[in-house]
């Protein structure tokens, strides 16, 4: 029995640290989980069982001896149910149909997506469903995340059916847009593949679909639930957005600085806080040593961590990587994504040998090393809805070079010299020169090893804990439950 004022929460995900993962949303779909619970309520978790939890002996997983049959079109599809905990504690219910899980990557691979992952995620979020009405006591709170869940809060009022829904839109540029034969797979009749649920401009949308029928939508900071009312950062659902604007809340995301302090973290090569950075120095020369790199350089080690996409700003970024290594500096960049990006590294690597450095994959390991070892992480993006690697750079003394866009302006201050107040450098303008300049900015700063180490405590000892994200989690939920 939950005390009073204490609520059940359902929660369905693609990702989350530490079963799958392809980027900091599953550090998210860690925390927040954790969060919740330690307020004293009733969290589970569904995701896929992917081939990667399955093989991984680490985890501890128990058949639930429950099986969900849900209609697929004209067939019928079963899914097996385990379960196993999260290492905060936190109820795992894994959904096993080797049919759409076994198999080498989440989404796709060599830079495609699965043809069927409509057909994956409509059988994952038709479980969900299935498995919330089963569980006891019942979810009053059923929270979809991103466009491979976002079919539920529709299914749910299809259904009729007794829970309340959230969506969270961590990133608006992904939307699982299908064509409309997909629809097929829903089992729903007609009048859902209209203005009113999944149909937009003749294709089946996901997310669209989430945000229409949804009781609350969460995006990750205020200022970029404004930005997405526009054109500009729309992704062509701004008047959707706009339209559903009254349900629409910014909640900044958070960093579980249990698992990610480089204080006490355990794979990096020295830890280091605030006050005593030297075994920063040690993450540094690790890196470059890591990569081959030529060794120390006069100049700040530029990192990067992202998908390698036009929205993250690579087209800003690699006219000026010439520029940016006739200085003596270092690059490591980590990521994969458009083909066209990656070709034009690959020749950039050729030329710049003992200076820069690329990694498609990355691990856990990987990230650490780079956080740790990294002076300046550049965030270029065109939109940075909620910026969780940035919040965790921070606290690795990896100082941002970010140009002001969505979450950014909630995390990064411009850095004022004269009066030391400050924890990264802004720009605004989205062209390399501007981008460059800002660079430049920041290189200035790290000769003075007295500023950058003014900077870097600053940065440092920036606060982004989960736990007044949560709370305001919580009062939206207290607001749309079903009692």
């Amino acid at each position: 029995m939950l005390k009073r004022g204490t609520m059940n929460i359902f929660m369905a995900t693609s990702e989350m640290e530490p079963f799958a993962r392809t980027g900091s949303f599953a550090d998210l779909m860690l925390a927040l989980p954790q969060e919740l619970q330690r307020a004293g309520h009733q969290v589970s978790v569904a995701i896929p069982f992917y081939r990667c939890i399955r093989e991984n002996k680490d985890f501890k997983i128990k058949p639930s001896k429950v099986q969900i049959t849900v209609p697929m079109g004209n067939q019928t599809r079963t899914a097996e149910v385990f379960e196993t905990r999260a290492p905060n504690g936190v109820q795992i219910l894994l959904i096993r149909r080797d049919e759409y899980f076994d198999r080498s990557a989440i989404y796709g691979t060599d830079g495609k997506d699965y043809q069927d992952n409509a057909e994956r995620f409509i059988f994952f979020t038709k479980c969900v469903i299935e498995l919330a009405k089963r569980l006891d006591p019942v979810p009053e709170i059923l929270h979809a995340h991103d466009w491979q869940t976002a079919l539920l809060p529709l299914l749910v009022k299809a259904q009729n059916a007794p829970f309340a829904t959230a969506l969270s839109i961590h990133n608006l540029a992904y939307q699982g847009n299908f064509w409309s034969y997909d629809f097929d797979l829903t089992n729903l009749g007609g009048e859902w593949f209209s203005v009113k649920g999944a149909e937009f401009f003749g294709s089946m949308n996901c997310l669209k679909a989430g945000i229409v029928q949804a009781d609350v939508i969460i995006v990750p900071t205020e200022h970029y639930a404004q930005d997405i009312q526009t054109k500009e950062f729309g992704c062509g659902l701004e008047e959707v957005l706009r339209e559903n604007a009254g349900k629409l809340h910014g909640i900044p995301d958070g960093i579980d600085y249990s698992v990610w302090n480089p204080a006490s973290d355990k794979l990096l090569s020295a830890t280091f806080d605030a006050s005593k950075l030297k075994g920063k120095t040690v993450c540094r020369e690790a890196l470059l040593k890591k990569f081959n790199l030529a060794p120390n350089p006069t100049g700040p080690v530029l990192t990067i961590l992202s998908r390698l996409i036009e929205s993250k700003g690579l087209d800003i970024l690699l006219p000026i990587i010439d520029r940016l290594l006739a200085a003596d500096v270092r690059l490591v960049v980590i990521g994969q994504g458009n083909a066209r990006y990656e070709t034009a590294l690959k020749t950039l690597l050729k030329k710049h040998r003992q200076k820069m450095a690329w990694e498609k994959d990355c691990d856990e390991s990987l990230t650490r090393l780079l956080l740790g070892g990294g002076d300046i992480l550049l965030v270029p993006s065109r939109f940075e809805p909620g910026g969780e690697t940035a919040m965790t750079a921070l606290k690795y003394g990896n100082l941002l070079v970010a140009r002001a866009s969505g979450g950014i302006h909630q995390i990064v201050q411009d850095y004022d010299v004269s009066s030391g107040v400050g924890n990264g450098f802004v720009f605004y303008d989205c062209t390399s020169e501007a981008f460059l300049d800002a660079i430049r900015r920041a290189s200035q700063v790290f000769a003075d090893k007295a500023s950058w180490q003014t900077l870097a405590t600053n940065a440092m000892q920036a606060d982004f804990s989960w736990a007044n994200s949560a709370k305001l989690h919580e009062r939206i939920y207290g607001r749309i439950a079903k009692k």
